[in-house]
């Protein structure tokens, strides 16, 4: 283990320095690893994978989700959440039941539901390294955080038809009815956690109630029959708008250091343990079979990208008749969607560790119970996807973004600019009301503009002050680093002072 997070840091320090997205890089780890000869076996539970791989990482992304964002821009957005992913089941489904007739048709559809849905992990850490504008960011972000419930939905009434249980109208309407009470469910827990939490004022104690907060939704909201990717999602966006107020700035800043890790390293072991399981399977297969199944695995891959870039277009070609029949309205809007975004949209379909999880997810059988038919060729196909997508489309995007010549449009900096404006008015009326001396010299720290530099170039003073400081900061720590070799202080002192330095640098910058 430690081997593979040493190298997984490698792979990441090549990612940033290549400017890569980094879950294209641990794709290709991972494939490695499935050829590695006398590698460590590695076992999880089936029936834990989702609930360790997924909860603590969809909760992540859902936290910074905009909700304002996704009302804006919600039609696109649910084009691509049931549209796309139910026509790429269903088109994964029929084109796998062809090619291996004896696969039942619930697994077949398992298999779709497995590789429909683009990732949320996968599809921020790329796109925090593109500057598109900020119209397709919110649209592929909201798509990849909602469309696991879409498909998980379609995954799991596909695994229940294929193990033998009843399958009908009740059973679509009882889910359906899941989806609605996993959202009132996700709110009510977010209210009731929020206030037991508020309580721990101890850091390490509280980043640990955060982890325990985000299995134990899914875990609860598992056993009550519920959606478990609903109830966490909304869960998160509930929390991300109750938190700001009643947590303070000092456990912010390590729980989101803590958080990042996590979800870095949930990553790297999601694409290990698939990796590790590829193996034993292709070394049990004889040539012919090995070849079929690559070549099945492959095909998957193909339609999984084509019949996205098929909706894309044919969902724009329908906004723009729309909009030339019977004018703009609320939708499609103002907004005329050009080739270059397009293309970009349609391509931006990584597949991760969503998809990594529901595959290693599938019941293996055993004790009396039969395994999942076909849960060899189910599990190559998930890795061939995720991998091809993330390789494939991860390390084109930015030169395609490039060759378009696409740019971020400036929305959030201009809301950024617009919102210091309103705090620096807020700060403005406070120092009014105090005519100390003390509030005098505040006044420029608060009430200036907060950019490097003015309109002429010249530097402002909070920018100069804030260059000064770092200025001392940097040698009072060098200071502070000697007294501690020459035993006037002892470590105690050094790692208090250490800590109030820290605390004023992370200001300063």
């Amino acid at each position: 283990m430690l081997m593979l997070l040493v190298g997984a840091v490698a792979l990441t320090a090549c990612a940033r320095y290549l400017k890569l997205p980094y879950p294209s890089l641990l794709a290709l780890g991972g494939a490695a690893i499935a050829l590695l000869p006398n590698a460590p076996s590695f076992t999880l539970h089936p029936e834990l994978a989702l609930a360790v791989f997924v909860a603590p990482v969809l909760l992540d992304a859902a936290f910074d989700t905009s909700l304002r964002d996704l009302r804006r821009y919600w039609i696109p957005v649910l084009s691509l959440v049931v549209v796309a992913v139910g026509v790429t089941t269903f088109a994964v489904a029929w084109l796998a039941h062809s090619l291996v007739p004896a696969m039942p048709w619930a697994a077949a559809i398992a298999l779709g539901a497995i590789v429909a849905p683009p990732d949320a992990a996968a599809a921020s850490a790329i796109l925090r390294q593109l500057h598109i504008p900020h119209r397709m960011v919110v649209i592929l972000e909201g798509e990849s955080l909602l469309n696991d419930a879409t498909a998980l939905l379609i995954y799991r009434l596909a695994v229940g038809a294929a193990m033998g249980s009843t399958f009908g109208a009740s059973v679509v309407a009882w889910q359906g009815l899941a989806v609605i009470g996993s959202v009132l469910a996700g709110f009510l827990l977010a209210h009731i956690y929020i206030r037991i939490v508020e309580r721990v004022t101890d850091i390490p104690s509280a980043i640990i109630m955060q982890f325990v907060g985000a299995f134990g939704v899914w875990v609860l909201a598992d056993e009550l029959g519920l959606s478990a990717i609903v109830t966490v999602v909304t869960f998160a966006i509930t929390a991300a708008r109750i938190t700001p107020e009643r947590t303070p700035a000092s456990l912010r800043l390590p729980s989101y250091a803590v958080w990042d890790t996590v979800v870095f390293v949930l990553n790297v072991i999601a694409f290990v343990v698939i990796g590790l399981q590829l193996r034993p399977i292709l070394g049990s297969l004889d040539a012919a079979e090995r070849r079929q199944y690559v070549q099945i695995a492959g095909l998957v891959l193909v339609t999984v990208v084509f019949v996205r870039i098929a909706w894309v277009f044919a969902y724009n070609g329908i906004a723009a008749l729309k909009r030339r029949l019977f004018g703009a309205g609320r939708w499609p809007g103002e907004f005329v969607p050009t080739f270059a975004g397009m293309t970009i949209v349609s391509w931006c379909g990584m597949r991760g560790i969503v998809t990594l999880a529901t595959a290693f997810a599938l019941p293996e059988g055993g004790n009396g119970h039969p395994p999942f038919p076909h849960r060899e060729l189910i599990l190559l196909c998930a890795f061939a996807v995720v991998a091809g997508t993330l390789v494939v489309q991860g390390l084109t995007l930015r030169p395609l973004i490039v060759l378009f010549g696409l740019k971020d449009d400036g929305t959030v900096e201009k809301e950024i600019h617009g919102a210091e404006a309103q705090l620096a008015r807020v700060a403005a009326e406070i120092i009014d009301e105090d005519d100390s001396n003390a509030a005098q010299m505040l006044r420029a720290e608060f009430v200036m503009p907060s950019d490097a530099q003015l309109a002429d170039g010249s530097e402002t003073e909070s920018a100069a002050r804030n260059r000064l400081r770092a200025r001392i900061i940097a040698a009072q720590r060098k200071a502070l680093v000697r007294l501690r070799r020459a035993a006037i202080i002892g470590d105690d002192a050094f790692h208090r002072i250490e800590e109030r330095l820290d605390r004023v640098e992370v200001n300063v910058r």
